[in-house]
């Protein structure tokens, strides 16, 4: 049975990383969170240790392994600006890593982290969900055995309230932003499905949203991601609070279902020696961090809801 630590215990995340571990057959050890509204422990759990400071964790961790009781996996859910710390304790700790995207927020902290891959002999191991839906692996499919380039529009708005922006995921400097905060699993999978990224333009860049294009080997892709309730269509605004669409060539991608599992499905890979590490990340790091720094334009191919939203744009 492999045993399993938890920072971040606490996080809208959290609850299916320990639904996870149990599926896998894992034992939930010792967790961490600054805050204690961890009840859902219970039902997963409930024999787990749990501190609210880092320093009391850490030294439990550090007493197992002095007791021959080392830590097989360590799973990150904290805030996307603690998942570097974190990490590197982890893998210094002697265990594994399990992370939450985003990796890390910045493509110089992959090289670090690699090179403490390096010393310690440990793995780091990273969530990519996106890439185990049977849709999207249909997708990849369908678009290798294809010699046309692909015209697509995402869009994503997962409305959230006014916490949003009081809490660290409001802060760029913390959540690396909108684009990074909600959508960084999208731009993986946009790089897994239509190859290597050539190009990319900003067309829009607020707290909270954030639109652009991007060419890939294989595909256009015009973009919006939001957390901003008046973005929902008026058909689902009354109904539901989460909007994706995807349309490729004009035809729409239906994958609103099948998401419940996939962390499951991620553990089960990451504990056959099938996990998505450094490499596999890279890709989408490096374009939500370009992202935040380029120049906002108004030309090319902008998303409709970008040009609704600004009346384009003059």
């Amino acid at each position: 049975m492999k045993k399993f630590a938890l920072i971040g215990a606490g996080g809208y995340i959290a609850p299916r990383h320990m639904k996870a571990i149990k599926a896998v057959g894992g034992d939930l050890l010792v967790a961490c969170d600054r805050n204690d509204s961890v009840g859902v422990l219970d039902s997963h759990f409930p024999d787990a240790h749990f501190f609210t400071e880092f320093e009391r964790f850490d030294g439990h961790i550090d007493s197992l392994r002095r007791r021959g009781e080392r830590i097989d996996y360590v799973s990150i859910c904290s805030p996307n600006y603690l998942h570097d710390s974190h990490i590197r304790f982890g893998l210094r700790a002697g265990s594994d890593v399990i992370c939450e995207k985003p990796l890390v927020l910045h493509p110089r902290n992959l090289d670090e982290l690699a090179e403490i891959e390096a010393d310690t002999g440990r793995r780091i191991n990273t969530i990519l969900q996106l890439r185990l839906h049977p849709i999207i692996q249909d997708l990849k499919a369908k678009v290798a055995q294809s010699n046309r380039r692909h015209t697509v529009d995402l869009t994503y708005i997962a409305s959230r309230g006014r916490w949003y922006h009081a809490s660290w995921k409001g802060d760029e400097q913390k959540s690396g932003g909108v684009a990074t905060n909600i959508g960084v699993h999208f731009f993986d999978m946009l790089a897994y499905v239509f190859g290597t990224l050539q190009s990319q333009t900003a067309h829009l860049r607020d707290p909270e949203r954030a639109g652009g294009f991007l060419c890939y080997e294989k595909a256009d892709v015009r973009w919006f991601l939001s957390v901003d309730r008046e973005d929902l269509p008026e058909s689902v605004r009354h109904q539901k609070s989460t909007y994706r669409s995807i349309t490729i060539d004009g035809k729409e991608l239906e994958f609103s279902e099948g998401f419940t599992d996939l962390h499951t499905g991620s553990y089960e890979a990451i504990l056959n020696g099938q996990g998505n590490g450094i490499a596999d990340v890279r890709s989408s790091i490096e374009v939500v961090a370009a992202f935040r720094t380029l120049p906002i334009v108004s030309t090319g191919e902008i998303h409709p809801i970008v040009v609704d939203r600004r009346g384009l744009m003059s």
